[in-house]
This record gives C-alpha cells, sequence and structure tokens, in this order.
C-alpha cells in the first residue's frame, strides 16, 4: 500500500461505490476485484471511466488490506477528504425545495452505524440538514458512507465548535428546537410545521444538560416493555418520520 492510500479515505460495497460515482464527489481511484464480473461491478467500472478515474483491477487480498478485512463486496472507492457543509448551505436547501427548514442536530453520536443510519433516514424523510460536533463525536468516515448507502452524497451535514451556541443562532433565526428524552411530551403528537431542528442525544448520555436547556420543546418515546430504551439510529427514525408526517398532513 502507497503512502496515499494509507492517507485515503475509502467508499466501501457496491451500493454506496454507485451513489458515490453519480454524485459530485471528488474520487481519487476505483479499486475493482479481478475475476469478479458480477453486473453491479461492470456498472462501476463503466461508470469510472465515464468520468475518466483511474480503476485498477486487484487482488481480493489488497482490498481486505483497504478496508481491514470489512465486507467490501469487490469494490472499494478512494475518494478525497469529506466536504462539510455550511449553517448558509443547508438553509439554502431548504429554501431551493421552497420548504421551512427541517435540521437535526447530533449531541455526541459515537457510533458510525448510528449516523449512517440516521443519514438514511434524513434523506428518506426530507431533512435539509444535520449539524454534528467537532469533538467528541463521530465525524464522516467511509463507514458512516458504506452504512448510509449513499445518502451521505445527499444530506448536507455541517461540522460546528459549539452546539448550544449553534442552537441559539437557529433560534434567533426564528427556529423551533426539540430535544428528545426520556421524559417529555408523547412525540406522536408533535407538530413539526414550520422552521424546526430536532436534537438527538448521545447513545447513553442522552443530550446533554446545557443543550437540553436550550430545546423549546422535549420529546419522549413511550415504551411499555422491559427495555426502557432504543437504539439511537432508531428512536432518531421514529421522531423523524412524526416531524415528516405532521408536516405534510
Amino acid at each position: 500500500m502507497d503512502s496515499n492510500e494509507k492517507k485515503a479515505e475509502f467508499i466501501i460495497g457496491r451500493h454506496p461505490a454507485i451513489a458515490a460515482l453519480k454524485s459530485q464527489q471528488a474520487i481519487n481511484k476505483v479499486f475493482i476485484q479481478e475475476n469478479n464480473a458480477s453486473d453491479a461491478l461492470r456498472e462501476i467500472s463503466q461508470l469510472a471511466r465515464k468520468k475518466k478515474i483511474i480503476v485498477s483491477t486487484v487482488p481480493k487480498s489488497k482490498l481486505d488490506l483497504l478496508t481491514d478485512n470489512q465486507n467490501h463486496q469487490g469494490v472499494v472507492v478512494a475518494i478525497a477528504a469529506f466536504e462539510y457543509a455550511s449553517l448558509d448551505d443547508i438553509f439554502a436547501c431548504a429554501a431551493k425545495e421552497n420548504e421551512d427548514p427541517f435540521f437535526l442536530i447530533l449531541d455526541g453520536i459515537e457510533d458510525p452505524h448510528n449516523l449512517g443510519s440516521i443519514m438514511r433516514t434524513a434523506d428518506a424523510a426530507g431533512v435539509h440538514g444535520i449539524i454534528i460536533p467537532k469533538r467528541r463525536a463521530v465525524q464522516l468516515t467511509s463507514t458512516v458512507a458504506k452504512t448510509s448507502t449513499g445518502a451521505i452524497e445527499h444530506v448536507p451535514v455541517v461540522r460546528v465548535n459549539n452546539l448550544v451556541q449553534t442552537v441559539q443562532s437557529l433560534k434567533d433565526k426564528g427556529m423551533w428546537v426539540f430535544g428528545t428524552d426520556m421524559n417529555g411530551n408523547d412525540f406522536r403528537k408533535w407538530n413539526a410545521k414550520g422552521a424546526v431542528a430536532l436534537v438527538i442525544g448521545n447513545e447513553g448520555k442522552g443530550i446533554t444538560p446545557l443543550l437540553k436547556k436550550e430545546c423549546d420543546e422535549i420529546l419522549t418515546i413511550p415504551m411499555i416493555g422491559h427495555v426502557q430504551s432504543l437504539n439511537a439510529s432508531v428512536a432518531a427514525a421514529l421522531v423523524i418520520y412524526q416531524g415528516f408526517t405532521s408536516r405534510r398532513s
């Protein structure tokens, strides 16, 4: 492995690779597994060559090495570092759709699979942008890209230094901010019409106290089972879709 490959970010898997090649993502190189003539890999190779991207046919062992033995499905795409958006960018996304802004604020999500899954839901539900902190939280990585199955190419992500200050700024712009916690109002009654931001907390600790104080309302998911918690991405999906439903009712 040369020094450039060691520094590269990788997108792995067939669907994420196709999504990246159809997007504006800056791609350095595509690695295709030799002796694999599947239709999906043939499509990936054709897409890459149309964009004049180098395609390298390599043994499976090479792909295993590049991906630390993850399930790469015979393809690895070496990309430039993931680009982050600005707050102005995500407001512009809402304006382009002629819609009131609908943002997600992720307070310390640490698992890249959770972030990727949340991005898939956000894309499906018409969320205009996701805001994450620069520290003590997962950033955009190849694992996030793979789990998002292409949504990373369509949902802009903003990194900020301070979530509390960012929320205060959003409220100054007329947005309503809703948090999620074990104690709050039933999320099924949430009316998300207008300009809204939804805060999803850390997998174990939830929303930090200072950020919770800035929320206009706290939403909770009623549960009657023995396990009184849900995976962060599952909980996010439920509340996001309540927002989606109420905004289109």
